[in-house]
């Protein structure tokens, strides 16, 4: 899996092809290949790497060639080599794939390939898929041999074609991995899994849904149910995303600048949605669901990764301020768990990219049990707001970095807004939501007073750069915060590190702690504040190195701790907010001092669209 595009128009397609393949590179990848149709000649060029690496393949060919297709893989069957990068062809050479997904039936399929003759070269699921189209291909029925081949493949696919036999069409399927089409207004179209790679050339796009089919030509383009021949009629929607969102704009780093940008991602994510005097929140993509939320009796949210913290956030607020019954489920253990969903459960998935297959497989299983699925969604258009019945957009533009920063603030937003509006709908008064709403009001300036510490961060980490080993620690709504503050730095800095419950501290880990081990301890002046003085006491009492997030003003924490970074006093609901902005910039200068990919680490994909 990972990115692909292509293109077919009147302008020379490699640098199209090479141009959104770097705009994917975020998303992290293994390998790059490209196959171009250059007089009638089928041309493919892949190498193991990075982009550059297929860039010097390339230099100095500059051919003609109108239409296209590329490739970044992140692997999943076969190594990353050469061999195994895309596209992969068919025995003649006549044809080309790009895929993302898993074949499930692979064993099977090669068997049966190889029997038939086909030569076989890569270790990959996705070159059966040339081959299995070629079989059924007699050189003019592209979309046909598509449909037969899809029909013998059990898994998942993005999946794009061309054919030296038909130069003037690409063929397109997908399911349950992105694809949207994009209109150029000079004329021509893009293909792509990604919306970041069409916004130098086109901000109208068609999103692909499941199940389908599209044949492409020069001036048109059509698209199938599977295995039926009718036209679908479809309108394509505007991107409202900026080239520059997903542009560096002077930082090292997309993560830099994400954290940075977290002020204002608070600021959108509460934009048109307070109602101050009323003391409630007006989310619009709940409108048509009001009623159900109201007879609501329960929540589950679903979700992967650091979404997943989201909601156990979301699992607090929802039980302490609603009154009502809530849980967080890994998406990828849901629909394997035979969860017994009574009526007037919601199911809640929270996904940046709104693409992540487990969360995605979630709620079509929660559906499946009757249950209203909701979505918290960045990415418009995506497959869970397609999914879902209704939901909340993040509207905070293209999140680059694979470790999500920005979407993590934004979501935490968006779930303490859901709790406001199912409190007003039970138990909290409106004094209440107001104080709340007033201080969500201030967080943005509170959250750039944080970001301003950044050379103080940076300090800590030159400090602390070389340590093998990290604990963090927190309690209540601050105990995800610990969970995601370890996770981020394990996933760009690669030092081992764990998130615990404070309270646990005693039943294991403290076994572990010396003056080597460092421990980050989250401690707001909130309600549980003396119970965390206590276990940073015990820390030095076994002279383990402490560095505290605390409360501005604080006159204890500074006598304590050998590190302490303070942020700006708010409500306890809303300190997960501002406490996760000192973790995550410690993991990025902590990643950057060591010398780390910071934005694709190693063995990680921006959005996960196989299980």
């Amino acid at each position: 899996m990972c990115g692909i595009i292509g293109y077919l128009g009147k302008q020379n397609s490699l640098p199209i092809i090479l141009e959104g393949l770097k705009r994917m590179e975020y998303r992290g990848y293994d390998s790059a290949g490209v196959a171009l149709l250059v007089d009638r000649e089928l041309k493919v060029f892949k190498k193991e790497g990075k982009l550059d690496n297929l860039k010097k393949v390339l230099f100095g060919f500059n051919p003609q060639s109108f239409i296209g297709l590329g490739h970044i893989r992140w692997a999943t069957h076969g190594v990353p080599s050469d061999l195994n990068a895309h596209p992969h062809v068919d025995c003649q050479g006549r044809l080309a794939i790009v895929h993302n997904g898993i074949v499930e039936n692979m064993a099977d399929l090669k068997k049966e390939l190889l029997e038939q003759g086909h030569q076989i070269k890569s270790q990959t699921d996705s070159e059966l898929i040339a081959h299995l189209i070629e079989s059924h291909y007699t050189g003019n029925n592209l979309v046909e041999a598509v449909r037969q081949a899809l029909d013998r493949i059990k898994g998942t696919y993005g999946l794009a074609i061309l054919s030296k036999t038909e130069p003037e069409k690409l063929v397109v399927a997908r399911l349950s991995s992105p694809l949207i089409l994009g209109l150029i207004p000079s004329g021509g179209y893009l293909i792509a899994s990604d919306v970041t790679a069409m916004l130098p050339f086109t901000k109208e796009v068609v999103y692909l849904e499941d199940d389908e089919i599209a044949e492409v030509s020069v001036d048109s383009y059509k698209i199938y149910k599977s295995g039926e021949t009718e036209n679908l009629i479809r309108q394509s929607q505007s991107v409202d995303w900026d080239v520059a969102e997903a542009e560096k704009g002077g930082y090292d780093h997309f993560m830099l600048k994400e954290i940075s940008e977290e002020p204002r991602a608070i600021a959108d994510s509460l934009r048109g949605r307070l109602l101050v005097e009323e003391g409630n929140v007006k989310l619009g993509g709940l409108i048509d669901v009001m009623d159900r939320l109201q007879e609501a009796r329960r929540i589950i949210f679903v979700a992967c990764g650091t979404a997943h913290y989201a909601g156990r956030i979301g699992e607090y607020l929802i039980e302490s301020q609603v009154g009502m019954p809530a849980e967080v489920e890994y998406a990828s253990e849901f629909r394997y768990r035979e969860a017994v969903l009574e009526e007037g459960t919601i199911v809640i998935a929270v996904s940046q990219s709104g693409e992540t297959a487990d969360t995605l497989a979630a709620i079509r299983q929660a559906k499946k049990l009757g249950a209203l699925t909701l979505g918290i969604v960045n990415n418009v258009g995506s497959s869970i707001t397609r999914e879902t019945a209704a939901g909340v957009y993040n509207h905070i533009g293209p999140e680059i970095s694979v470790a999500s920063t920005k979407a993590f603030v934004s979501q935490l937003v968006i779930l303490v807004l859901l709790t406001i509006l199912l409190g007003r709908q039970r138990r909290m008064s409106q004094e209440k939501a107001r104080k709340i709403i007033e201080e969500l009001q201030a967080l943005p300036i509170k959250a750039e007073k944080i970001i301003v510490l950044k050379d103080q961060l940076k300090k800590i980490a030159q400090k602390y750069y070389n340590s093998r080993d990290f604990i963090f620690i927190g309690r209540k709504l601050n105990y995800p915060i610990a969970l995601e503050g370890a996770l981020k730095l394990k996933e760009i800095s690669y030092i081992h590190a764990e998130g615990y419950p404070a309270g646990e501290l005693k039943h294991g880990p403290l076994a572990l702690i010396d003056e080597t081990w460092p421990v980050v301890c989250l401690i707001p002046q909130d309600s549980v504040y003396e119970k965390n003085l206590s276990n940073i006491q015990e820390i030095k009492a076994r002279n383990g190195k402490v560095i505290a997030i605390a409360t501005e003003g604080d006159p204890k924490i500074a006598e304590l701790a050998d590190e302490v970074v303070y942020v700006p006093k708010t409500l306890e609901i809303l300190y997960p907010i501002l406490t996760v902005i000192p973790l995550q910039l410690l993991a990025y200068f902590i990643a950057k001092k060591k010398g780390c990919p910071i934005d694709q680490p190693r063995n990680l994909a921006k959005s996960v669209t196989v299980e």
